[in-house]
């Protein structure tokens, strides 16, 4: 048996951290001394301790960890080799998203030096006004924090994709977001995933079509901010107002991008001469 001084000692967790996944049932001391609370584990505990580091270094979070390790052997296996792939995805969007990030400050470092601002890129972004048809979009409409977008956007769409298969409906266009908001709320936004069909059918909506001020994002999401402020300035210096929600329609699915420079989005302003 090992004292909890030595099992820490050999794994490199502290005592503190030991004693707080006995705590939550990660690991717990495979004795405890009943007269001085003095905690022991077993040499095979080792080897699921250095398991629990292993899935750490991954950057699996407790409670993920805890589910593997709540599954029999059999299920076990299955379930991790599923999940290491899925991580190994997430882990490889995040190394894409900070590749991205610093081709942007490598740019703007070089715009710096040339003696421009940071922010001349939205100067490069173009907006047209452009005459949009009316669609037959199959909707779903959601409240969504900021933090639910992401997730929200796979959730939704696959939804969508679902009911077109199964249905046999025919696809007329690639996905699209349409925002019902006056104004920005952490707490929630009013957000409408929509694919346009060709077919009436439940769940379909008229999108109108009209007078459109647009412009295209090539690259990640994060930056489409700066292209709703590109159109918000343009639409005032130009004398428009908007006269419906914005939206959104992602020419190229994220998941089959491999760089963030080819994903594309078109954002589309309605409006009015004033």
């Amino acid at each position: 048996m090992l004292s909890i001084g030595e099992f820490s000692k050999i794994c490199e967790v502290s005592t503190k951290t030991l004693r707080y996944y006995d705590e939550i049932g990660l690991i717990t001391p495979d004795q405890i001394n009943p007269e001085n609370g003095y905690r022991y584990y077993s040499i095979k505990q080792l080897k699921k301790m250095l398991f629990i580091n292993r899935l750490k270094s991954y950057h699996f979070s407790l409670d993920e960890i805890k589910a593997i390790l709540e599954l029999d052997k059999n299920q076990s296996e299955d379930h991790l080799y599923s999940a290491l792939h899925s991580k190994r995805r997430e882990i490889q969007s995040k190394l894409n998203a900070f590749e991205y990030t610093l081709n942007q400050m490598s740019a703007d470092i070089l715009a710096m030096e040339k003696g421009l601002s940071v922010l001349s890129y939205i100067d490069e972004l173009e907006v047209k006004l452009v005459e949009t048809q009316p669609l037959n979009i199959l909707c779903m409409r959601q409240m969504l924090t900021s933090d639910d977008h992401a997730a929200g956007y796979g959730k939704y769409f696959s939804r969508l994709y679902e009911i077109i298969a199964r249905e046999k409906l025919t696809l007329l266009g690639t996905p699209m977001t349409i925002y019902h908001r006056a104004e920005y709320n952490p707490a929630g936004n009013d957000t409408e995933f929509a694919i346009s069909i060709k077919e009436t059918v439940k769940g379909t909506r008229d999108l109108s079509g009209g007078l459109c001020a647009m412009s295209v994002l090539k690259g990640s999401y994060s930056q489409l901010t700066s292209v709703y402020a590109k159109l918000r300035e343009w639409v005032e210096v130009e004398g428009y107002e908007l006269v419906n929600s914005p939206y959104e329609i992602y020419v190229t699915d994220p998941n089959h991008a491999t760089d963030p420079e080819e994903i594309i989005t078109e954002v589309y302003f309605p409006v009015k001469k004033k």
